[in-house]
């Protein structure tokens, strides 16, 4: 066997181990980027789940907010809790400027 037929082999098995590794490379890669984006989905899915129970809650919370606030409400706590009542015509002075 020749010193140039030598080399020659020897270019042959660095091609070939070369694309080896590039395809192992490649394989790694692809592996990774799955995982990757499956790891993101799962992520996401979670805040969107999250700001699901968010809007929920906020809607109960607008809900309430009224409900506490109606003018029936407030004349109840009036006159429940600081003992005032609606005054009667006599009870009304008008001041003139």
């Amino acid at each position: 066997m020749s010193f140039s037929s030598l080399i020659d082999l020897l270019r042959i098995h660095v091609s070939v181990i070369l694309l080896i590794v590039l395809v192992i490379a490649s394989s790694i890669a692809v592996i990774y980027t799955k995982h990757t984006g499956r790891t993101e989905f799962v992520a996401l899915q979670k805040l969107e789940r999250q700001r699901d129970n968010l809007n929920e809650e906020w809607s109960r919370l607008l809900l309430e907010q009224s409900t506490w606030a109606s003018p029936g409400r407030i004349e109840q706590q009036a006159r429940l809790r600081l003992k005032m009542i609606v005054p009667t015509a006599d009870m009304v002075v008008v001041v003139k400027p």
